[in-house]
């Protein structure tokens, strides 16, 4: 029993031996930072607190929206190159673990010489000399170094991967900002037109009136002028509705005008979802891209600090030759040919002034900058879904005052143009009613644009949108 354990031995030693230690600080995580169970923010009202939709658009039930956001994670070119950063990464990393591993070179030579016949060469010449051999190394991993490379790349591939769910995010709440804008452009543009077919209308009885002499130069004169102002908004608000389109189009990767003919026609504003699930603070940092992405820089950047702490120990190197050459190339491989070589050798920085010293510093420093950049960002991303929950809740309630002051400037319109008819009523009135009325229209859609701008911007804010 003695001799086999005496005969195992050896392998023990060596597999401690191999096994080593990784030297430097060890990663636990980010530091804990005290956070609330609910947002500070929340509204009383259109929001809860159930488990939030990945998908959020959807809510929506628009069709074109839907197909728009899968056209841009699909073509997108941010979101392709956030695709290639993420590919490199992962290739970084198999890099880093193949380093680990030993390295195995082969090699081959054929040699033809003709020497001087003054040699005097019993054999012929000119003669041909065959060789091949393999060339192994293996840098023993004793202390770590290559195992917290590896560590480093391994996080970085992971930030990567959070880096390309931010970008998706990005992608999906612009382009569902750039839609909906295009959407209460689009209203606009048809609440103004109505009320410039209203105003011809007006224009149309008033200059029938002058003829009978029942209106003078003066009425004619304003709702012309009215009619003007009216028209002149019109070429601005298309300019507008095209600068969406081609926008929308870059975002699908596609050139100007790809899309117009899915987005042509008059479009109202999708319909709000009655309420909004939010979760809750601590759902959101586990959630969001750029959090995730600063904590995982933290783990490369604290790993970095082993790698560089590892270089103030020795290194081993395991090498070894073996080789075989002959005159013959059917005797090449004989044992009588073989020749060998193994050589372990042993570096270690012992006297470099200081150097390593100010690496392993800076490599603190750097993980340090990665801890205070992870700190922000955390308080970054709760202040943006507080701002973001506060401006939405105080927007649904902005648009319901404007829905009240448009359906009164609506009565009130209608009352003064009976009133116009029969005589009773002038035609100052009637412009300022007409007026007023067309302003409540268009800051009852500017409203409900707002008020979907600020849905997307909450769910942007809660790190809703990327796929795996």
């Amino acid at each position: 029993m003695n001799n086999k354990l005496m005969h195992y031995a050896p392998l023990s030693c060596l597999a401690l031996l191999l096994a080593g230690c990784s030297v430097g600080p060890d990663y636990h995580g980010a530091p804990p930072l005290p956070v609330s169970a609910k947002f500070a923010r929340l509204p009383n009202t259109g929001v809860s607190t159930g488990q939030v939709q990945s998908h959020w658009w959807l809510a929506f039930n628009d069709d074109r929206l839907n197909q728009l956001i899968t056209k841009a994670m699909e073509h997108n070119p941010d979101l392709d190159i956030a695709r290639a950063r993420l590919l490199e990464s992962r290739a970084s990393l198999a890099g880093d673990r193949a380093q680990q591993l030993p390295k195995l070179d082969a090699s081959g030579a054929l040699v033809r010489a003709k020497l001087p016949d003054s040699a005097g060469l019993s054999t012929d010449n000119p003669i041909n000399l065959y060789s091949s051999g393999l060339d192994a190394s293996w840098e023993l991993d004793l202390f770590g170094q290559q195992r917290r490379t590896t560590e480093a790349g391994q996080a970085q591939q992971q930030a990567s991967e959070a880096s390309l769910a931010d970008t998706q995010v990005a992608i999906a709440a612009e382009v569902a900002n750039n839609y909906l804008q295009l959407c209460g452009a689009q209203e606009k543009l048809a609440n103004l037109q109505q009320n410039l077919e209203l105003q011809q209308q007006m224009l149309t009885l008033t200059r029938q009136r002058q003829a009978r002499g029942a209106s003078n130069d003066s009425d004619v004169n304003r709702l012309e002028t009215q009619f003007e102002n009216s028209q002149a908004e019109i070429p601005n608000q298309r300019a507008e509705i095209n600068g969406y389109k081609d926008q929308l189009a870059f975002l699908s990767g596609l050139t100007p005008g790809s899309l117009d003919k899915l987005l042509s026609g008059a479009v109202q504003l999708p319909a709000q979802p009655e309420k909004v699930d939010v979760g809750d603070p601590l759902d959101l940092l586990r959630r969001r891209p750029d959090v995730r992405n600063a904590e995982r820089k933290l783990a490369a950047s604290t790993a970095t600090v082993g790698e560089h702490v590892a270089d103030l120990y020795p290194k081993v190197t395991l090498r070894g030759i073996l080789g075989f050459s002959s005159d013959s190339s059917s005797q090449v491989f004989d044992h009588a040919n073989q020749s060998w070589l193994l050589i372990p050798m042993l570096q270690w920085n012992i006297l470099d002034f200081g150097r390593i010293r100010s690496q392993i510093n800076v490599a603190k420093a750097q993980r340090d900058e990665a801890e205070a950049q992870w700190h922000k960002t955390v308080l970054d991303a709760l202040r943006d879904a507080n701002s973001s929950l506060s401006r939405y809740g105080e927007q649904r309630q902005t648009l319901a005052n404007y829905l009240n002051v448009e359906q009164t400037a609506g009565r009130d319109q209608k009352l003064m143009q009976q009133r116009y008819s029969a005589g009773v009523a002038s035609l100052i009135d009637v412009l300022d009613t007409q007026r007023t009325e067309l302003t409540a229209s268009q800051n009852r859609i500017q409203s409900q644009t707002d008020l979907a701008l600020d849905y997307v911007a909450l769910q942007k804010s809660l790190g809703l949108g990327w796929q795996s």
